[in-house]
């Protein structure tokens, strides 16, 4: 199937040669072509350029004119936890009245209420749910999602999330990727034996996940108040023993050490990072680890947001995440993540585009594939409405702007 999009107002974030994410003051510029076309064959991209050097006539297949609008790489969205059961509204009140994040999980809120709703959910239903949610991120112009477990905490409920997880890869058209986060929280069977837990995670869960390969990745919650720098490492040496990459949940409520133990371990990302310092900036200055930030996660916590700006100007790169969950970012609106990293983070417009298309791309290991407009790449693509420039995506924060979607080449 062949597929040609012509009179596009602007092509946008445009990568001639590969890359593997866009750093420091890089992220400030965003490649475009004005008055441009993209050929689709094969599901991947094939040729893109300026009209006037367009030979149409050439052409056969389907043709789209998308005079006054413009055409993005899909939204690559690296951290979710969209597949759950239910919702935990409810908690909504206790977030308004000031309690805090700790404070709800200590009455038993939080993750492991979402853990006791889904132990009483089937796997049907829970597909069924999570399901709705896939489609509405398609519609939202994400093209690749990572999914994570971790409202289990269980053996047999992990293994249901991640079974549920892997029919979403097998049944629709987005690219997923996986990743096991039995470490979320400790239940409550657990408390004040934490170590038991981690035992059962590392001794159990994992050669499960690896014996029915429902994992890409593993990750951990290290921070206050979850696991601690030693259960972490003992955690991903595990999960790295049975080749599951590492991801970190860090340094969200307090200087936790997990950005360490995560570019220890060579994680792809460490996520979060609302509490990070000198020390961990020049860490990751030396990692090949991305540094992703959940800034649905801050606002609708109420949190400290991560130092963006010294990171930029360190020179990492940065990749913007929706952290889609029942609990602390009940959207995954990647749309809205822009606007959030602009109004919330100060972040350029340039700098939010790159960082939920190519950096996101990165981490979760799509970089090569996704992220970006390049040739032999997946043709992830969506077409804006007819907009004025492309810093209107972040600036217009609750409009609808995408009017058609394409995955895999084909226009969903």
């Amino acid at each position: 199937m062949s597929l040609l999009i012509k009179n596009i107002k602007s092509l946008v974030n445009v990568l001639e040669k590969p890359v593997k994410w866009v750093a420091g003051k890089d992220m400030q510029s965003l490649k475009t072509i004005e008055d441009a076309y993209l050929i689709i064959k094969d599901e991947k991209i094939a040729d893109f350029g300026k009209m006037e050097s367009l030979k149409q006539d050439d052409f056969k297949g389907e043709i789209i004119d998308a005079k006054g609008k413009m055409v993005f790489p899909s939204f690559c969205d690296s951290h979710t936890h969209l597949v759950y059961a239910g919702s935990r509204e409810i908690e909504y009140g206790d977030k308004i009245r000031g309690l805090s994040y700790e404070e709800i999980a200590k009455r038993g809120g939080g993750i492991l209420n979402s853990a006791k709703l889904l132990h009483n959910t089937s796997e049907d239903s829970l597909y069924e749910q999570a399901l709705k949610r896939i489609h509405e991120i398609i519609g939202f112009g994400t093209g690749a999602v990572e999914i994570k477990s971790g409202y289990g905490l269980a053996v047999e409920d992990e293994l249901k999330m991640l079974r549920v997880i892997k029919r979403l890869k097998e049944t629709t058209p987005i690219t997923i990727k996986s990743t096991f986060l039995g470490a979320h929280a400790v239940p409550a069977e657990y408390k004040g034996k934490q170590d038991e837990y981690v035992d059962l995670v590392i001794n159990e869960m994992i050669p499960q996940v690896a014996a029915e390969d429902l994992a890409d990745y593993i990750d951990v919650f290290c921070d206050k108040g979850f696991f601690t720098v030693e259960q972490t490492d003992r955690i991903l040496m595990a999960g790295m023993k049975y080749g599951l990459k590492p991801k970190i949940h860090a340094n969200e409520l307090d200087y936790s050490g997990g950005i360490q133990v995560g570019v220890k371990y060579n994680a792809l990302s460490v996520d979060h990072l609302e509490f990070t310092g000198k020390e961990e900036i020049e860490t990751l200055l030396k990692s090949e680890t991305m540094p992703t930030l959940l800034p649905g996660a801050a606002f609708f916590l109420g949190m400290i947001d991560p130092p963006v700006r010294e990171m930029i100007n360190a020179g990492l790169p940065i990749a913007l995440a929706s952290d889609y969950n029942p609990g602390s970012s009940p959207s995954g609106n990647m749309k809205f993540i822009m606007s959030l990293g602009t109004i919330k983070l100060r972040m350029l417009p340039e700098e939010v585009i790159n960082a939920t298309t190519i950096n996101g791309a990165y981490a979760m290991g799509l970089n090569e594939t996704h992220g970006s407009i390049s040739k032999g790449k997946v043709a992830n693509v969506f077409i804006t409405k007819e907009i004025p420039t492309y810093d209107f995506m972040p600036y217009a924060y609750t409009s609808h702007l995408i009017d058609q979607v394409i995955l895999n080449g084909k226009v969903i």
